[in-house]
């Protein structure tokens, strides 16, 4: 037998390491990036669950996977194995905003005017609403 690949070779003991905090922090990077679990497995070719599990247990995924999670994801790898710390994001919620804005690019023409105006038309009213809020202020006090 190969001294590499016994049981308690070199080979053996780099399979059993593990990357601390990995699913912790693929877990937040998705989140980072205003994905869901579906979201990023049907990116990067994995089921929800598969998803769920890479993030919740001591499993890390396969190495070929780690190139398409760092583009999913759009940190570096040194960033997704906690080498190097993630630079400060956008909030999860504004990163899933921004997501579901980048969305509208795959709408027909018609439709992404038609949401645009929508969106210009509760901006405005939002916008008079706070105004009419601010002269009561001004007037009660």
């Amino acid at each position: 037998m190969d001294a590499f690949a016994s049981p308690n070779g070199p080979i053996a003991a780099m399979k059993g390491r593990i990357l601390e905090g990995f699913g912790t922090r693929l877990a937040r990077l998705r989140k980072a990036a205003g994905l869901t679990q579906t979201e990023l497995g049907d990116k990067v070719g994995l089921s929800k669950r598969m998803v769920a599990y890479y993030e919740s247990t001591e499993a890390q995924p396969p190495g070929p996977l780690l190139p398409d999670l760092v583009r999913a994801l759009g940190v570096s790898l040194d960033q997704l194995l906690g080498v190097r710390p993630v630079k400060a994001t956008t909030s999860p919620r504004t990163a899933r905003l921004i997501n579901r804005l980048r969305r509208v690019e795959e709408l027909r023409p018609a439709d992404q005017r038609a949401l645009l105006q929508y969106l210009d038309m509760l901006l405005d009213r939002s916008a008079n609403a706070r105004r009419r809020v601010g002269r009561r202020q001004a007037v009660g006090s």
